[in-house]
């Protein structure tokens, strides 16, 4: 049995709030790293032989504080917005209307200007969890990413078609438990 503990990083910064921010590489607010040093707490009795992490500052700085090393593994990180990156909401829906209104109804079929679509992101976070997996039979592991990458790796092990990801709540700092009986996988938490 593998068991993964798959968390969303905690609260960043606040100059983020209202501003879409795949790439954009900023640490945790002062709740964050509160929020942080209670999933450290949380998971003080488990046996977590690795710990893995988004490059971005706010899931490494999630990862650092579970006490153990941690190693970046960029294709768990968060989906690149390309053009509309470190821009409020408000705005690429005034300057983006059609694009914006697709992103808002069918979010998994997007395309972003000069950046990602879904499917990429898709492929590129199940190829770095299944590689992990293969890496860690019967062992326990800890994933520290984005709210996107949670949900894809979710959604996969219950077997949800893409557009429905969204139904999977993923606050800042969920803590996510899977457990792997060979290639089968048995969810036990989601946003805990």
């Amino acid at each position: 049995m593998t068991t993964l503990y798959l968390i969303r990083h905690a609260e960043p910064d606040a100059s983020l709030k209202g501003r879409c921010y795949g790439t954009l590489d900023t640490g945790l607010s002062p709740t964050g790293r509160e929020q942080a040093a209670h999933l450290s707490t949380r998971l003080a009795d488990t046996n977590i032989a690795h710990i893995y992490a988004s490059p971005r500052r706010r899931a490494v700085e999630t990862a650092e504080c579970l006490g153990r090393p941690v190693t970046i593994v960029p294709g768990f990180r968060e989906l690149d917005f390309g053009d509309f990156e470190g821009r409020p909401y408000d705005e690429i829906a005034r300057t983006h209307p059609a694009l914006y209104q697709q992103w808002m109804d069918r979010p998994t079929e997007v395309q972003f200007p000069n950046g990602e679509c879904f499917t990429q992101m898709q492929a590129r976070v199940l190829e770095a969890h299944r590689a992990l997996l293969a890496r860690h039979e019967n062992q326990t592991v800890a994933v520290v990413a984005h709210g996107g990458a949670a949900r894809i790796i979710l959604a996969d092990a219950l077997g949800l078609p893409a557009p429905n990801i969204f139904r999977l709540a993923q606050r800042y700092a969920a803590l996510n438990l899977i457990r792997y009986y060979g290639q089968i996988p048995t969810v036990e938490l989601i946003n805990g």
